[in-house]
């Protein structure tokens, strides 16, 4: 693939910014917690640390699955679980005067709840330290197993995401065989049928050689699921051994495509080539 386009480069940040950048990287560091910020290579980390912002990454930094846009670090077994990691995070919130955080986790099937009650007790010491702040559950399928989704349901989370990552076509060369199309398209199902009310997110990666009549497609797709809120951004390959990107779609486009999810009643739609599942979070706001 050709130079990344004009609309993909990433500026060096300010003074103030970088300023911000240490705030928040200190206060990580001090808690021993992980970011996907840093480990998915995000082109925002600029733009969400300098704002003291950050999607915490929950149950270390091995994934047990090996997605082919991922760069984040697989094996067989993930890393030992941390039974202290739930109140490091609710400090952090706590330091870094957070009114609105994402958490998400590389996936551990290799866990026999896939790593559910690390969320479920991130989430409850996250409201005690800080009851106003507005929790956000970015998580992977953790198999399909009820007792994990439930587990989820009964958090206390605001926001329920879960990303279906691509079109029904491609998603089984990029995505590990342990994840599916259908699957995904269910675990969001039942995220909305015990909701609540709550809303349900989800994203899609595009230029992995999507049609346009596919996108749509999936928008259809996660509508019927009940998802309320999207994100679509940029693939941007992470490695030389990750698929590849096929084209880099132009932000018009992607303005296109939002307009069409907007038609079909998601709500907010956050789409853009630098546009990550967690990028502007906070909008969401309710569930229509």
């Amino acid at each position: 693939m050709s130079e990344r386009p004009v609309w993909l480069r990433v500026r060096a940040p300010s003074a103030t910014e970088a300023e911000g950048m240490r705030a928040v990287r200190d206060v990580l560091q001090q808690e021993r917690l992980h970011t996907i910020c840093q480990g998915a290579q995000c082109p925002n980390v600029v733009e969400c640390w300098s704002a003291r912002t950050a999607t915490f990454l929950l149950l270390g930094e091995v994934c047990t699955r090996a997605c082919r846009f991922c760069a984040v670090r697989h094996a067989l077994r993930g890393q030992e679980i941390d039974s202290g990691e739930p109140e490091r995070v609710a400090a952090a919130v706590r330091k870094l005067s957070l009114r609105y955080v994402v958490l998400t986790s590389v996936d551990r099937d290799d866990l026999p709840d896939g790593g559910s009650t690390a969320f479920c007790d991130t989430v409850r010491a996250i409201k005690r330290a800080s009851s106003e702040t507005r929790v956000e559950v970015l998580m992977p399928d953790f198999g399909g197993a009820p007792r994990s989704l439930a587990r989820i349901l009964s958090s206390g989370a605001d926001v329920l995401g879960h990303n279906v990552e691509t079109v029904r076509r491609i998603s089984p060369a990029v995505r590990d065989r342990r994840a599916s199309y259908e699957r995904s398209l269910d675990v969001l199902a039942t995220l909305r049928l015990g909701g609540g009310g709550r809303p349900v997110k989800s994203g899609l990666m595009l230029g992995l050689g999507e049609e346009p009549g596919e996108v749509r497609e999936a928008f259809t797709d996660l509508r019927r699921a009940g998802v309320s809120s999207l994100t679509l951004g940029q693939y941007l390959a992470p490695s030389s051994r990750a698929a590849p990107v096929r084209r880099y779609v132009p932000p018009e486009e992607f303005e296109e495509l939002a307009q069409d999810a907007r038609a079909l009643g998601f709500d907010p739609v956050t789409a853009g080539p630098r546009v990550r599942s967690s990028y502007h979070a906070d909008a969401v706001r309710g569930d229509p």
